[in-house]
């Protein structure tokens, strides 16, 4: 991993904070598949963690909206609303939360790599990004067939 990190210019921390991020991501997937009480507790944490943690990503781009030249709605407005969706999926029946978390994750990684291209985020977020986006999809989608 740190070859990885060396190679594609991905800030050491940066890298192994948001592999250690998955921790739960994987646990709560595993778990999910217990019988009875134990596997809903754990895709109820695993909703909660996943919905934290979009909302976690929404606010990188609020702090790269602020230090930007110009104010942009469109830019601050971004950024909330990986929150509101994720508040919402904890709203909704079990199955349906996991996909609005799944889709949102997904849509969130095609905006970051808008805001790459335009300059707007740093050159190595895909690098990161891809493989825990792709990681964090599929433990959702596991718990999803697991309930």
């Amino acid at each position: 991993m740190l070859s990885l990190v060396r190679r594609s210019g991905v800030p050491e921390p940066a890298a192994l904070l948001g592999a250690a991020g998955l921790l739960p991501f994987l646990a709560g997937a595993i778990w999910s598949f217990a019988p009875g009480e134990s596997g809903a507790w754990a895709r109820g944490a695993l909703a909660a963690y996943a919905a934290v943690i979009l909302s976690f990503m929404g606010g990188v781009h609020w702090g790269l909206a602020m230090t930007a030249s110009r104010p942009s709605f469109v830019r601050y407005g971004a950024s909330v609303v990986p929150a509101l969706l994720g508040w919402l999926a904890l709203l909704l029946d079990e199955r349906s939360g996991f996909v609005v978390l799944a889709a949102s994750f997904a849509s969130l990684l095609a905006y970051d790599l808008g805001a790459v291209r335009s300059g707007e985020a740093p050159a190595w977020y895909p690098t990161l990004r891809w493989p825990l986006t792709v990681a964090v999809c599929t433990c959702l989608v596991l718990a999803l067939l697991a309930g």
